[in-house]
């Protein structure tokens, strides 16, 4: 595993300096909202990363104004509520991507929601007090006690919704094989684990937050990254 400084000079050599400069500030996806919002945005957060998989953001984005009126604008307190007729009602809205058991999970996240900011005080103070050296721990909560989000989704709801994460997307992935941190996609908790370490070794070397030692890792594959 190299040091993160020679990977930054391979990640310039591709794209050189300024161009990397200017990639870290470019916000694909959106801009990444504050970890100081309420818990609805989380709610939305999480909904459209729900609905999300295995669909196209672009189609989901163009059509969120329609599921934030068809979902009360998320107040976690009305969704966890929702009954039968709710659903029925949700199946018939075009103005939603009309999956069940999507919206099941946006039910059973609501109440996720709100039984965590009846412990914590707020959705935002309990993502803050969760230290970045354990994303792994995080995404093994959300993958235990939220709906249908798995690793890949609370990825990318962590790093649009304010928490310090980072993404294991194809590039990354090929970066970390290429660093010998894993030999193949991490999927086990030994990889995972591993993964953890080599980040929290990167990001305390370079003083650089996870989400930016991650982008870095992927524009270091090659210019296409």
């Amino acid at each position: 595993m190299r040091k993160f400084s020679e990977i930054i000079k391979l990640a310039e050599k591709h794209h050189g300096k300024a161009g990397l400069k200017a990639k870290l500030t470019e916000h694909s996806g959106g801009k990444p909202a504050s970890l100081k919002q309420s818990d609805d945005r989380f709610l939305a957060g999480m909904s459209k990363a729900v609905f999300s998989a295995g669909f196209s953001w672009d189609v989901i984005e163009k059509k969120w104004p329609g599921f934030e009126e068809a979902f009360d604008h998320f107040d976690p307190h009305k969704v966890a509520f929702y009954a039968d007729r709710d659903v029925a009602r949700l199946l018939k809205d075009t103005r939603i991507v009309r999956n069940g058991a999507k919206i099941q999970a946006t039910i059973a996240n609501a109440r996720f929601v709100v039984d965590t900011a009846k412990d914590h005080g707020s959705f935002s103070r309990f993502l803050k007090s969760w230290p970045t050296t354990d994303q792994v721990g995080l995404l093994e909560h959300f993958k235990k006690n939220a709906s249908h989000l798995g690793p890949s989704g609370a990825m990318y709801f962590l790093r649009f919704n304010g928490w310090d994460a980072f993404i294991l997307s194809p590039d990354v992935t090929k970066a970390l094989i290429r660093e010998k941190v894993v030999s193949k996609a991490p999927t086990s908790k030994a990889d995972m684990k591993a993964v953890q370490a080599a980040f929290n070794a990167w990001t305390a070397e370079s003083g650089l937050p996870q989400k930016d030692v991650s982008r870095i890792l992927s524009f270091s594959v090659g210019p296409s990254a």
